[in-house]
């Protein structure tokens, strides 16, 4: 048979055993729960996270559509300022050039000293073959006079 001695203490081991299966029962159980807790959370924060990215990424796909379009507006803003900019310069250029055209015909320009000199020579030039000829024609005068006096 059974020996009662033995039965005793494989009883006591066995209620031993039993507690410690049921310690080990309830930390398995809370650490289970713990887990599924976690794992719980952790799901709730992914589809948080999730939600957030989505409408994060709908905002800058919109950004982008918006400064997409603000740009081309801007290129185009850009293409018709600089032809405007570029017939303005081709205006302005004209401008000068025909202001330029008239200080050359208005604007009175200094002489040089080589100019007027030579001017001063040619007018000497001039005023001395002058006096030689109104010399020529008095001294033909007064010939032309004697000799009619003589008559």
């Amino acid at each position: 048979g059974i020996n009662p001695e033995y039965m005793g203490n494989s009883g006591g081991a066995a209620s031993g055993i039993l507690g410690m299966l049921e310690v080990i029962e309830s930390d398995l159980g809370k650490n289970l729960a713990e887990g599924q807790m976690q794992e719980d959370s952790a799901a709730e924060e992914y589809v948080k996270v999730t939600q957030e990215n989505k409408l994060a990424a709908t905002s800058k796909e919109q950004d982008v559509k918006y400064k997409t379009k603000e740009s081309m507006g801007l290129e185009k803003s850009l293409g018709e300022l600089s032809s405007d900019m570029q017939s303005m310069q081709t205006e302005l250029d004209a401008v000068v050039d025909y202001a330029k055209s008239l200080r050359e015909k208005c604007v009175a320009k200094p002489e040089t000293f080589a100019e007027r000199n030579a001017r001063r020579q040619a007018e000497i030039a001039g005023l001395k073959e002058a006096l030689e000829i109104l010399e020529t024609e008095a001294a033909m005068l007064q010939k032309a006079s004697k000799a009619t006096h003589r008559q």
